[in-house]
C-alpha cells in the first residue's frame, strides 16, 4: 500500500485526464441518463478517491433514470449535478496532487514501500529510506531513519468480557493482529514525518538516524506529534 506516493500508472492516468472533456461527458450523461459517455475517459485506473467518486455519479444518474414523478426528477436531477461538480473536482484535486509530486520529486524522494515483518513485537520498529539533494541538477544524497515504538497494547474497556478466557493460540493472535495494526500506524506517521521534514526544506543530514516515537499520554499509543524529531 502506498501511503505518500502516487504509483507511477495511476499518475499518468491522472495527469491525462481532460477535464474540459470530462465536463462535456457529464453534461452528455445528464442529458440521455446513460453513463457510457464518460467510459473512455480512464476514469477506472486513477485510484479509490477519483473511483469512490464516479461511483456516486453513476449512483446519482441511475436514480435519475427510474425517477418518475416531475418532484421526484427534480431532486435526483440536482443529485445527479452534484454529483457530477464533486467528480470534476476531485479530478483537478488529484492533477494538482500529480502536479506537486512531480515538482516534490525533483528535490526528494520518500520511499513507501515498507514490507511488514513476519512476527511482530515491542519495540515495534519501521526504517525509512530516502534520497534529497539542494537543487534539480546536484547530485542524491541518501539516508534513512528508524523509528522505534515501545508499544504495549491496553485492554479494551468497550468490548465485552468474553464468556471463556481465549486459548494461548488466540491470545496470541489478537497480540498479533494489534501489534501489525500499531506497526501501520507507525510506519504511516514515519514516512509522513520524512516527507514533511523534506519538503519544508529541511536538510536530509539533519534527519535522525533513530528515532524512538513519542507515545500518546493516552493509552500509549500513536498521534500526529508522535514520529516528529
Amino acid at each position: 500500500m502506498s501511503y505518500i506516493n502516487l504509483p507511477p500508472d495511476q499518475q499518468r492516468e491522472i495527469a491525462a485526464i481532460d477535464v474540459r472533456a470530462l465536463r462535456a461527458a457529464l453534461e452528455k450523461c445528464e442529458r440521455d441518463e446513460l453513463i457510457t459517455p464518460i467510459y473512455s475517459l480512464g476514469l477506472s485506473g486513477c485510484g479509490e478517491f477519483i473511483a469512490a467518486e464516479y461511483r456516486a455519479f453513476e449512483r446519482a444518474l441511475t436514480a435519475h433514470s427510474k425517477a418518475k414523478a416531475h418532484a421526484k426528477r427534480e431532486q435526483t436531477r440536482a443529485d445527479v449535478l452534484r454529483a457530477g461538480s464533486n467528480l470534476v473536482h476531485a479530478v483537478e484535486q488529484m492533477q494538482e496532487r500529480v502536479r506537486t509530486a512531480q515538482e516534490q520529486a525533483q528535490l526528494f524522494v520518500v520511499d513507501d514501500q515498507i514490507l511488514a515483518p513476519s512476527r511482530f513485537s515491542s519495540p515495534l520498529k519501521v526504517t525509512v529510506r530516502y534520497q534529497w539533494r539542494p537543487s534539480s541538477d546536484a547530485q542524491w544524497a541518501y539516508g534513512q531513519a528508524t523509528f522505534v515504538h515501545e508499544f504495549t497494547p491496553m485492554p479494551d474497556y468497550t468490548q465485552l468480557l468474553p464468556k471463556r478466557k481465549p486459548s494461548a493460540a488466540k491470545a496470541a493472535s489478537d497480540l498479533q493482529d494489534k501489534l501489525y495494526r500499531e506497526w501501520e500506524y507507525l510506519k504511516m506517521h514515519a514516512l509522513c514525518a520524512v516527507r514533511d521534514f523534506l519538503r519544508d526544506s529541511g536538510d536530509g543530514i539533519d534527519i535522525p538516524e533513530s528515532f524512538v516515537v513519542r507515545a500518546s499520554q493516552y493509552g500509549g499509543g500513536l498521534n500526529n506529534f508522535s514520529c516528529k524529531f
